[in-house]
């Protein structure tokens, strides 16, 4: 017997939904009860702990296939007779046409609708199949959808209604996902009478047979409801529960719709009320709770325009699919809404308006399980950390200026009230503070986008200025990358070259010791203060030959710094002369090693080094070696090269690792973000690897690494030759105060591709400073500063001594 609940109750089962406790079905049918003035603060709470700020949409084109259809739903204006139509089908060239214009358009989303199986009702259906040589309505769009893909890029989503396991295998690979709208459980609304009699595909049990296989071929699904044609809230509720325990059985709902039906004029419902605006709050509300905060919700902005911040209150957190080309179809009356009125409006919401795939982010995100093979390359390329759709056409090392909008993420300094949520803003005390964060706080840093955005580049400028002043430094120095040769096979080193010729990307060359001491004398007379050695591990190489180096450099230029060998390169060395790391490094520094570049770092996490750079040193190994470093007096950097197989997460568990390191050892001078260079880089090229960082994404790892680290590294770099000139600038107003090195003979990153040249001598960093109305010094490797009046600029002294 089922227990009954009291108004109390009903109260419990709505506090314990808004904090995680999903309801079980017999608590979820009482919510029935509950008006949606009852469940608005939890499922706005739910759906600001899955999906912030944030409102996600698709900038699609819609494709109607066919309008032909088997069923005769009494709402629906889209499906017509053949005698209504110029043709049964879009011609091939018709739906390129549309692509391309969408294409054109910014669209990267073309969603196919179309009748369901018209061939079984009509000749003329069947006749066109025929002539086009397909043998079903199906067969036609997986050849269709396949050419859109091919021709114009754009992702397919397909809505085809009814499909069993051998369509949803062929359809799979020429999509990235799928949608059936469930619309209603309730039988009764397919009996005589109902909105869904005479209409066999809209049979519950065939629909949700339809979801189920679909759960079992890994298909990202779309699915939800339309209220409002007869059904009542209990249906509703039932309706949302045969769907939640689908998905908890396959986990492959990317999102439901909770659509509110429109009376149409010329269908046999013109006449039907339309559902009022509490019950499209309630529904959506009550779909959140029983969700939960992770679940992508949609509510269909066309539909509702005048109620956005209503609808968003309710726990809608995704527009759907809006296009800036082509009518909705479905709805003709409805009118999609003008991208920047829906980004108003959004605003006016309290959230910001970002663009994503026609997969979710959170299925983009795992590409391996919910897609094809053939799907998977153009949608890592194409999305973000986060799994939305890549912000801007920035990238990496590519010398493309910043994007006009650019300076907009850094907004006001002073964010309005309610802008924040409670929350960033604790997190952002604690920081100032200097208080540890939480590996969970730190990952959220980097979801964070409008005034969010904003708040937290300008709490990290905030505490750079406070922290270092206004100046900005840099150093003067050459680099010598010895050898490009290299045992190891790091998917996105496109430096490195491999002892096979079919590796090779151009020629592979190992620098003597006369070269290396040529290049060192050459640095000096042009001023350098210190040169930076680094190179691939070629086979041949032992502790010895490093030692040398060393003994070549000093031997060159004795008072010049010598900043030289990875982690990587210190343990060869060390294994291959049977030392301890302590005792080769040792050996190093008596040699005249100064300091270590904190390269080979990458990413602190053997769940992204596995992928990245198997055969490499493991997390714990690189953090040995630093650690060996700093307790036998030699102090170095620390890096992070982030944007391609990575997370927020993972970013998060890099930066806690370093500063636990600093509180221990105290050895890192500065620590500096690179920005992965993907154009030549063999995980890329593979189709295994996003696209490098987008410039938010690049801003935000200088600015998070301010506030994560501090006070225990108070130097964050920006490096221009991965962000050029425009995002160093941006990235100084982010939290960096120091630009590195003038570099000379920069070879890494060209390899990868990158075009933001070799060097940038002190006269160009300085200006680069000036243009943002900072002033520039030049400092030693160990942030002494220069006195600049002295010959060549090489007489460092003490930061603290030089300092007015």
């Amino acid at each position: 017997m089922a227990k009954t609940h009291t108004a109390p109750g009903l109260s419990a089962i709505i506090e314990a939904a808004a904090h995680g406790m999903a309801p079980h079905a017999a608590d979820a049918l009482l919510l029935e009860q509950a008006a949606p003035a009852q469940l608005l603060p939890a499922s706005e709470a739910l759906t600001l702990r899955g999906h912030g700020r944030v409102v996600t949409y698709s900038r699609k084109v819609f494709i109607p296939l066919t309008q032909l259809c088997r069923d005769v739903c009494h709402y629906c204006t889209f499906a017509k007779a053949p005698r209504s139509l110029r043709a049964p089908y879009m011609s091939l060239e018709e739906v390129l046409a549309v692509a391309r214009a969408g294409a054109a358009a910014g669209c990267k989303e073309a969603l196919f609708t179309l009748g369901d199986k018209p061939e079984l009702r009509y000749a003329a259906a069947r006749r066109a199949l025929e002539a086009m040589g397909f043998a079903s309505t199906l067969a036609y769009l997986e050849h269709v959808a396949a050419a859109v893909y091919r021709e114009t890029g754009l992702l397919p989503h397909l809505n085809p209604g009814l499909l069993g396991p051998e369509d949803l295998a062929r359809l799979r690979k020429v999509s990235v996902s799928m949608g059936i709208m469930l619309e209603s459980a309730s039988e009764r609304l397919a009996e005589r009478g109902g909105p869904h009699f005479g209409s066999p595909d809209k049979q519950p049990a065939a629909r949700l047979a339809t979801l189920e296989a679909a759960g079992r071929a890994a298909v990202p699904f779309t699915t939800g409801l339309l209220i409002g044609i007869g059904e009542t809230r209990r249906e509703r509720i039932e309706a949302l529960l045969a769907l939640r325990a689908l998905h908890e059985r396959h986990g492959h709902l990317q999102e439901v719709i909770i659509q509110n039906f429109r009376a149409k004029p010329g269908t046999r419902m013109a006449a039907a009320p339309e559902p009022s605006l509490d019950e499209h709050l309630w529904s959506v509300a009550v779909t959140r709770l029983i969700f939960g905060a992770r679940m992508s919700i949609q509510a269909p902005p066309n539909l509702q325009p005048q109620d956005l911040d209503a609808l968003v209150r309710a726990g809608v957190n995704d527009w759907g699919g809006v296009s800036p080309v082509t009518p909705d179809h479905v709805n003709p009356e409805a009118p999609w809404p003008h991208l920047a009125k829906l980004a108003e409006d959004t605003a006016a919401a309290g959230r910001t308006l970002i663009e994503r795939l026609a997969i979710t982010p959170a299925y983009a995100q795992d590409p391996e399980r919910w897609l094809d093979p053939g799907m998977r390359t153009a949608v890592r390329h194409r999305t973000d950390a986060l799994g939305r759709a890549r912000s801007d056409e920035w990238f990496a090392g590519a010398g493309a200026p910043v994007p006009a909008a650019a300076a907009a993420m850094l907004g006001p300094r002073r964010a309005a009230r309610g802008a924040v949520s409670p929350h960033l803003e604790a997190t952002l005390h604690a920081a100032r503070a200097g208080d540890d964060i939480p590996e969970g706080d730190v990952a959220a840093l980097f979801a964070v986008h409008g005034a969010e955005l904003a708040a937290v580049l300008g709490a990290a400028d905030a505490l750079r200025a406070a922290t270092c002043g206004d100046e900005v430094s840099y150093v003067v120095n050459r680099n010598i990358n010895y050898t490009n040769i290299c045992l190891y096979h790091c998917g996105f080193c496109a430096f490195s070259k491999g002892r096979s010729a079919r590796s090779l990307r151009g020629p592979a060359y190992d620098l003597d010791l006369s070269e290396i001491a040529r290049r060192t004398r050459e640095a000096w007379a042009a001023g350098a203060t210190e040169v930076c050695l680094q190179g691939g591990i070629h086979p041949h190489y032992t502790g010895q030959t490093y030692l040398d180096i060393v003994g070549a450099v000093k031997e060159a230029a004795p008072d010049i710094h010598v900043h030289a060998f990875s982690p990587l390169e210190v343990t060869h060395g060390a294994r291959t002369l049977g030392l301890s790391l302590e005792a080769f490094l040792s050996q190093l520094r008596d040699a005249g090693l100064s300091t270590l570049p904190g390269t080979a770092a990458e990413i602190l996490d053997d769940e992204v080094r596995a992928i990245i750079c198997p055969d490499k040193l493991n997390t714990r190994e690189w953090l040995d070696v630093m650690r060996a470093a700093h307790a036998v007096g030699l102090k170095s950097t620390a890096t992070i090269m982030f944007g391609h197989v990575d997370s927020p997460t993972h970013w998060a568990r890099h930066l806690l690792a370093v500063r636990a390191l600093q509180k221990e050892s105290g050895g890192f001078t500065e620590f500096v973000p690179l920005s992965f260079v993907h154009m030549e880089a063999p995980l890329w090229r593979k189709g295994l690897a996003r696209s490098g960082p987008t410039l938010r994404e690049s801003l935000l790892m200088h600015a998070v690494a301010r506030l994560a680290l501090h006070p225990y590294i108070t130097n964050i770099q920006a490096s221009w030759v991965k962000m050029g000139a425009d995002g160093v600038a941006l990235a100084l107003r982010s939290g960096a105060n120091d630009l590195g090195g003038t570099l000379m003979n920069e070879s890494i990153t060209r390899a990868a591709g990158g075009v933001n040249g070799q060097e940038f001598d002190a006269r160009r960093l300085e200006a680069l400073a000036a243009s943002i109305g900072r002033p520039a010094y030049q400092r030693s490797t160990l942030y002494r500063r220069i006195a600049t009046d002295a010959p060549l600029h090489r007489h460092a002294v003490p930061l603290a001594a030089a300092k007015p």
